[in-house]
């Protein structure tokens, strides 16, 4: 029961106690929680403690309402530093999700004018595009499209691409892609998009999902560009925070 004469306020002790409960394994994702009034004569707590209690685990992710169906238990948000470079294996890692690969697509394209210009590219130059889904403990996070010069990087047309990209092209081929905050050379912005057709297919959502669009141009620590990205990460299953 809620103690009343705690230095911390009722709200916090219901929202511990149901947070606990789904770090326990008590309450599961899909479960449904008990309405506010059941909560409130269960705790004997006002329904405004229990609607505030309910709002602070909303916000940081552990239940999500529906409308006219009720609150349930939600899939933990990776938390991620608002950086394109921070990694994304560490930071599912960093929430005890185990991460794996898998390459879709591995292909030779024709490039834009524009894709001309930010990778740098000669004229007789195409791209390699490359792109991969990954997962989160299984279930698909993040649909990542990739492309890169093909006479810089045609060795990518046969490495094994399961593992970190990032760490391949810097163990293997001294290429080490810098930080947005180092080097200033990298553009990087981040829109609201609807999941629609492959998208929606590959993530397994529904058309019309909210996705984070995730669009930049990385450079190497000598200013040359690395990489066009351009990435999809289901909308409530992440979060970005500016440090």
């Amino acid at each position: 029961m809620l103690i009343q004469d705690s230095i911390n306020p009722l709200y916090q002790q219901l929202a511990d106690i149901i947070r606990n409960s789904i770090i326990n394994g008590e309450l599961r994702c899909g479960d449904k929680i008990p309405t506010e009034v059941e909560l409130s004569e269960k705790y004997d707590v006002s329904r405004i403690t229990v609607r505030a209690a309910i709002s602070e685990l909303v916000e940081l992710g552990y239940l999500v309402k529906k409308q006219g169906k009720g609150t349930f238990v939600t899939k933990p948000k990776v938390q991620r530093k608002i950086e394109y470079l921070s990694s994304f294996t560490a930071a599912c890692e960093a929430n005890g999700l185990k991460v794996t690969n898998e390459v879709i697509k591995r292909e030779i394209v024709e490039p834009e004018i524009e894709d001309k210009k930010d990778l740098e590219l000669e004229d007789d130059d195409k791209l390699i595009y490359i792109q991969r889904l990954r997962f989160a403990d299984g279930e698909p996070l993040m649909l990542e499209n990739n492309y890169f010069s093909c006479k810089r990087f045609n060795f990518l047309l046969t490495e094994d691409l399961n593992g970190s990209l990032y760490e391949l092209l810097k163990k293997k081929y001294d290429i080490n892609p810098s930080d947005s905050h180092d080097s200033g050379y990298d553009r990087t912005t981040i829109e609201i998009a609807k999941a629609v057709d492959e998208e929606a297919e590959l993530l397994k959502v529904q058309n019309g999902e909210p996705l984070f669009y995730i669009k930049t141009v990385i450079y190497d620590d000598k200013n040359r560009p690395v990489h066009i990205g351009k990435q999809y990460v289901i909308g409530d299953r992440y979060k970005f925070v500016i440090s």
